[in-house]
This record gives C-alpha cells, structure tokens and sequence, in this order.
C-alpha cells in the first residue's frame, strides 16, 4: 500500500513539474504580432445597387441525394442554375461544410437570362452512415449568400481487395 502512494506522489510532482516548466518555456517565448489572434472580419452585405436590380439565382434543385454510396467512393453532382434577375451575376465564393465537400463555380459574370452550373464533388473516405453536407454560395444576389445541400447513405466496405 505504501508503495502505491510513494508512486502516485512521485507521478503527481512529475506531472505538476513539467506543467510548470511548459509554462516557463511559454513566458520566455517571444510573440510574433503577425501570428495573433485577431477577430473575423463581420460579413459585407450585399450593398444595394443604385438602380435597385438585383441578380436571382433560381436553382432546378438545391438538394441532392447520392443515395446508398461505399465509404472510399468519390461522387460528384452538377447543380444547374440560371439568373433570373436584373443584373449580372457574380459569385465570389462557394464553401464547402468539410474539406469532403468541393464546389466549383463559375468566376465569369453570369447575365441575366444566363445559364450556370455548379460541380459539387464529395469523397466519402473515412465518411460512414448517413451523411450530409453543404455549399455555402456567397454572390451579389439581395440576400447575399445561397445554400446547396448533398446526401448520401454511406456503406462500409467488407472484405479486403487482394
């Protein structure tokens, strides 16, 4: 029994003496001002035009199932749009919810009456079950952002390839 106490004291020093040596590394280290934390920038809203038109993107669909998938499959889906609206169309951005998720848009204006499209590729590597995702548009349109949404029923692969 006393050997069980003498080892949990000596493991608690340990473990209380290295924290304080990390503590002393870190108030030694110099801080690099361009490395600090700063606060994310607010987002822009969409600035009114001066004629009042705006760009519409009207998808044929915002949601789009896989269905049933095996973990390890790459799959993609072109999402199809046109503008609606008044003015031109610009996106500046499209983000997927996870490094799985990839858009690719389109960096050319897009006129009103115009057709576009939206490649969307999902690696479902390490993905299991059911799962799903978005793309998070950010473009000149009145509300400023557009959301996709993909699914897929992940299968886990049984047997190894030989």
């Amino acid at each position: 029994m006393k050997k069980i106490i003498f080892l949990f004291a000596a493991g608690t020093f340990v473990l209380a003496s290295s924290c304080k040596k990390q503590e002393a590394k870190m108030e030694n280290t110099p801080i690099n001002p361009a490395a600090q934390i700063t606060e994310a920038p607010m987002p822009q809203t969409a600035t009114p035009p001066a004629d009042g038109k705006y760009p519409v993107m009207e998808f044929e669909t915002k949601e789009h199932d896989f269905g049933k998938i095996n973990a390890g499959s790459k799959v993609v889906y072109t999402f199809n749009f046109k503008n609606t609206g008044e003015a031109d169309l610009i996106i500046s951005n499209a983000v997927g919810s996870c490094g799985c998720t990839v858009p690719e848009y389109p960096k050319e204006a897009i006129k009103p009456g115009e057709s576009g499209k939206m490649k969307v590729s999902f690696n479902s590597a390490g993905k299991n079950g059911q799962q799903q995702k978005t793309v998070t548009i950010t473009a000149n349109t009145a509300a400023g952002k557009e959301m996709l949404t993909i699914k897929a029923s992940i299968t886990p692969v049984t047997g190894i390839a030989q």
